[in-house]
């Protein structure tokens, strides 16, 4: 039998911003190990983006060696205690698992999170490469894609740069994931760990406006790597949208993470909502909000579009918001947000849904109810359907073309349309996973280090 993960109860956690997930015990994350098979071609390191060996660390961690199982894992996942918590596994390297046939894959997200939090108290010591003569490689952006791509050029034996606008390292891991899935001490812990590889980092630095990609390549960097993300909110074009106490779900997460809101009133940081919050969308950045909302102590509803069977969000996150008293506002579908007459929210008009054909996600097509608007009694909207590509540092450096979308176009070496610039992330592909963003920061670090060597 699969062992599950403990959790704190749901009465207990809508009432604080610790982590619900309390992971794996040795005695749970052994036996949950033994049940692997390991097999000879092992179908579970083709669904992982960055190839993790996985029999290797789930057999050590068998073996009662977490300090080990770590050092494995490490070989390919800079972000091991992140991935173990956030990464969704059940897509990926569980979905290939042989024993998913009988619907009991291996909890391999459980165990590499247990690898990570167990094995950290002896961390193994940076594996550093040959020093390639002080060769300067820059990284635009921390988050996962930048992270990654740092590490592994720091190991190849670059002098790498970490360049973050913002004053903590770690990009949407560290603004954009509550503090309740993801601690922030995780994340320091991981960034922490990359800075021993000899990656610096340059915070409070805006690429493109503190200094140009000119600027770096003047200043002696060989190649940039931009791996700025996707942290342009959008929005749905309905009357209301610039009314008081509407947010997107960047500035909401935002505010609540780096400006530490959730610790009122130790840290006294504004943020204006009220008591009743619809949060429209149906993904995990949606339930990230209705989730906070419901630890800020204000009553909440969660509004889509489609059905829950159409959700985009992980089943753990619709389970938990579950657990935790989030009401679900299914084929629904806002219009209008209301203005009480002094500029701010004091309703969310809607319209009822009913599935038709499926469009071009395979999803069943949303289609209006006539005569169905009613009004939601809210006072605070916040909208979370999605983000489009960052545009500051392409709007600022023409030489770097985008698509119609903001995406970053590249080659299959990962380099944009200027010489020795490079992108991976969000940034070229839209929203996407966090895991998805480090391989191809391990990619893109192969192919700066072999454009080094090449010389051009």
């Amino acid at each position: 039998m699969r062992i599950s993960v403990r959790r704190q109860l749901p009465l207990e956690r809508i009432k604080n911003f610790f982590e619900v997930s309390l992971g794996l015990s040795k005695e749970e994350a052994e036996k949950e190990a033994a049940r692997c098979l390991q097999c000879k071609n092992p179908p579970c390191v083709k669904g992982c983006p960055v190839g993790i060996d996985i029999p290797s660390f789930i057999k050590l961690i068998k073996e009662n060696k977490p300090k080990e199982a770590l050092a494995k894992i490490k070989e390919k996942n800079n972000l091991p205690a992140i991935c173990g918590r956030v990464c969704p596994q059940e897509d990926q390297c569980e979905a290939m698992c042989v024993l998913n046939k009988k619907k009991i894959p291996i909890n391999i997200g459980a165990l590499e999170r247990y690898a990570a939090d167990y094995g950290q108290a002896q961390r193994h010591e940076p594996v550093l490469g040959k020093e390639k003569a002080g060769v300067k490689i820059a990284i635009v952006g921390s988050g996962p894609a930048g992270l990654t791509c740092a590490a592994d050029l720091a190991k190849m034996g670059y002098e790498v740069t970490l360049f973050e606008s913002l004053h903590l390292a770690g990009g949407v891991l560290m603004y954009g994931i509550p503090e309740f899935r993801l601690p922030k001490k995780i994340v320091q812990g991981e960034v922490d760990y990359i800075k021993t590889l000899g990656v610096k980092v340059a915070a409070d630095t805006l690429i493109g406006n503190t200094y140009s990609i000119d600027d770096l390549f003047k200043s002696g960097f060989k190649a940039a790597f931009v791996a700025t993300g996707a942290g342009l909110p959008q929005f749905l074009g309905i009357p209301g949208e610039n009314l008081g106490r509407v947010y997107s779900a960047n500035e909401f997460l935002t505010r609540v993470n780096l400006m530490k809101a959730y610790k009122f009133p130790e840290y006294v940081t504004p943020i204006n909502i009220g008591k009743k919050i619809a949060v429209i969308g149906g993904g995990n950045v949606a339930f990230d909000c209705a989730r906070v909302s419901l630890r800020l102590g204000r009553q909440v509803v969660l509004v889509y579009r489609r059905t829950e069977n159409e959700m985009p969000a992980r089943k753990e996150e619709i389970e938990n918001a579950k657990e935790e008293g989030v009401p679900f506002k299914t084929l629904t579908q806002p219009v209008k947000i209301l203005d009480d007459g002094k500029g701010f929210v004091k309703g969310l008009e809607c319209i009822a849904m009913e599935l038709g054909e499926p469009d071009a996600s395979g999803r069943r097509r949303p289609v209006p109810v006539k005569d169905s608007n009613f009004v939601l009694d809210v006072d605070t909207v916040i909208v979370a359907i999605g983000q489009n590509s960052n545009p500051l540092l392409p709007k600022v450096t023409p030489e770097i073309k985008t698509n119609e979308d903001g995406t970053i176009p590249v080659d299959e070496n990962f380099m944009t349309s200027m010489t020795g610039v490079f992108a991976g992330g969000d940034i070229i592909t839209g929203a996407d996973t966090v895991i998805s963003a480090m391989g191809a920061g391990k990619k893109a670090a192969l192919a700066i280090d072999k454009y080094i060597r090449d010389g051009s």
